[in-house]
């Protein structure tokens, strides 16, 4: 029994070890060779262009393991060696678990993508009406007249993360439009606005945490917990202002990024302003948890979630209620919501494992608690008869995001994430006029 069990292990390391090879191993990524893993993520494309085609469901799935294969090959294979550029290891990481979601979703779906009021993919049943999303406002195709259908059907249902007109994007919030819809000309007038405004405070989040003293400045990482500096008071007033400055450029960062595909999609390949709602709602101004996650944080990655840990989360609990209690009432829900949250946490960390500075438990478990504590959400309104809301809801959401989301933050300085290169320091206004101005009148900085 042992010998079959050490053949099990031998075996599941070395399957693992030839999709996630050593850091050692690792090919590294020079303008010769990296083209191939960009070439490894066009069969997801094909992909796409099937599954807006009925009769496809075989083939699909029989794509499903290549597909992710290639991903996992392009993602772990290649590795940006300087170590500056560690944080681009994550990142692409980050993205290939994305897209290997939506190889599985791509594949395993019976119907293929379809849209809100089709039958089959591109057969709309009985008369067609506006699609319409979690918050009620009509969403657009964004089909664009000089590109082929196939292709313009595969890359709207790559491009569309929130489902803008598709089932699986049903339920899913939309926050309401704030550009103008009415001119082409003025939307990306705006658009360009706030790209440019994401990315002065991008860049000027990034070099603030970079002057801040010890191994968090560095790409070899450091705490943002300095023991140098008294407790409580100094020392924890230093890690909140980090943490704020670090939450503050991930939002500038997603705003700037996409703010930069709104420019290219509507400004060079002419797709509709209406395909682009904005990604987030103020989530400054959350007065629950529940709030804040399901309408004012993006829903980018909400498919995603649920495909990783949303499904099997249900799966498992309509199993053990109907195995323990013979019902499946409401216990299904309870698993797809403890599941997401875990797959949230899981998919923040895994993609740590490509940076080589080991795996950390402490973004999962503060990403799975976040299950639990909406349901202590639900049971408040449930015992006293109102929602979480008010300013003490909003003290509440801080206390959660600013003081128990520290560790986790920390964790990823910790391993050199604020130390990386975010914005080439010769596009950095910060690190070129700023600064240097600055240390004239404050030279230790």
């Amino acid at each position: 029994m042992d010998t079959i069990w050490d053949e099990v292990k031998t075996g599941t390391q070395l399957a693992f070890r030839t999709l996630i090879p050593p850091a050692e191993e690792r090919i590294p990524l020079t303008w010769g060779n990296g083209i191939i893993p960009v070439l490894c993520y066009v069969p997801l494309i094909f992909m796409a262009y099937l599954a807006r085609r009925p009769n496809t469901y075989p083939i699909r799935v029989l794509l499903v393991p290549s597909t992710v294969s290639g991903v996992i090959f392009a993602a772990y294979h290649f590795t940006w060696i300087q170590p500056i550029f560690n944080v681009f290891n994550w990142g692409q990481c980050l993205m290939a678990a994305v897209v290997i979601a939506k190889a599985f979703d791509y594949g395993l779906r019976k119907e293929g993508m379809l849209k809100i009021g089709e039958s089959r993919p591109g057969v709309v049943k009985g008369k067609s009406k506006p699609s319409r999303n979690g918050n009620g406002d009509a969403t657009y195709s964004s089909q664009n007249e000089y590109i082929p259908t196939w292709l313009s059907d595969a890359f709207e249902l790559l491009h569309t993360n929130r489902g803008l007109a598709f089932k699986f994007g049903q339920g899913t919030y939309i926050p309401p439009f704030t550009r103008p819809l009415d001119s082409r000309r003025a939307f990306l007038l705006v658009t360009l606005r706030s790209f440019i405004t994401n990315y002065l405070y991008l860049d000027f989040c990034e070099s603030i945490i970079k002057v801040f003293p010890g191994g968090i400045a560095t790409p070899l990482g450091g705490s943002m917990f300095y023991s140098s500096l008294p407790a409580p008071f100094p020392r924890y007033l230093v890690s909140t202002l980090i943490h704020i400055l670090t939450g503050s450029a991930l939002l500038s960062g997603f705003g700037m990024v996409y703010d930069l595909c709104i420019l290219f999609a509507v400004g060079v390949i002419g797709t509709s302003p209406t395909s682009w709602p904005p990604v987030f709602e103020n989530p400054w101004v959350a007065e629950s948890l529940h709030e804040l996650w399901a309408r004012r944080w993006h829903q980018l990655l909400r498919q995603t979630f649920i495909i990783y840990g949303g499904y099997p989360g249900k799966w498992l609990f309509e199993i053990l209620a109907s195995t323990i209690l013979g019902t499946l009432v409401r216990f299904g829900n309870l698993g797809m919501l403890l599941g997401t949250f875990v797959a949230s946490g899981l998919f923040h960390e895994c993609a740590m494992y490509s940076m080589n500075r080991g795996f950390d438990r402490t973004p999962v478990i503060f990403f799975a608690a976040q299950g639990p504590i909406l349901i202590g959400e639900r049971v408040w309104k449930k015992v006293t008869g109102r929602k979480v809301g008010g300013w003490l809801g909003r003290l509440w959401v801080y206390v959660v995001v600013f003081i128990l989301a520290q560790p986790m933050v920390n964790s990823w300085h910790r391993r050199g994430l604020g130390g990386g290169m975010v914005l080439p320091p010769k596009l950095s206004p910060m690190c070129m006029i700023f600064l240097p101005l600055l240390r004239r009148f404050v030279p230790w900085l």
